[in-house]
């Protein structure tokens, strides 16, 4: 049986980031189940997705229930985040890997400059 402490010490931390900064648990897991998972990259892609959701969903309930969240607000942001999510996922498989890896990387580094300014 393999070593589970890499996986729970791997979902912790990207819970704490996804926790404490409203987002962000994916970039942990994508590192992590990239060294630690024995997947392809498109599989590595949807089982990102697939773990990160209940993560948010735990992250989302305590923020609402600390009365962090307006739910008006975020409703344009859900029904586009829907449709997005829709779309993405019927584009899985027909985008190449090459390219997943460079939309990811490119993501990440507006999103860390937009950060820092």
């Amino acid at each position: 049986m393999k070593k589970r402490w890499p996986s729970l010490l791997g979902g912790s931390a990207a819970g704490f980031a996804n926790g404490l900064f409203g987002g962000g648990g994916g970039m942990v897991f994508i590192p992590i189940l990239s060294r630690w998972g024995s997947l392809s990259q498109r599989k590595l892609y949807a089982t990102c997705v697939g773990v990160i959701f209940p993560v948010c969903l735990v992250s989302a309930a305590v923020y609402v229930f600390q009365g962090g969240v307006s739910l008006w607000t975020a409703v344009p942001y859900l029904t586009g985040g829907f449709l997005g999510g829709w779309l993405g996922g019927k584009l899985y498989g027909k985008v190449s890997t090459k390219l997943l890896k460079w939309l990811f990387a490119g993501f990440l580094f507006y999103a860390g400059v937009k950060y820092l300014l």
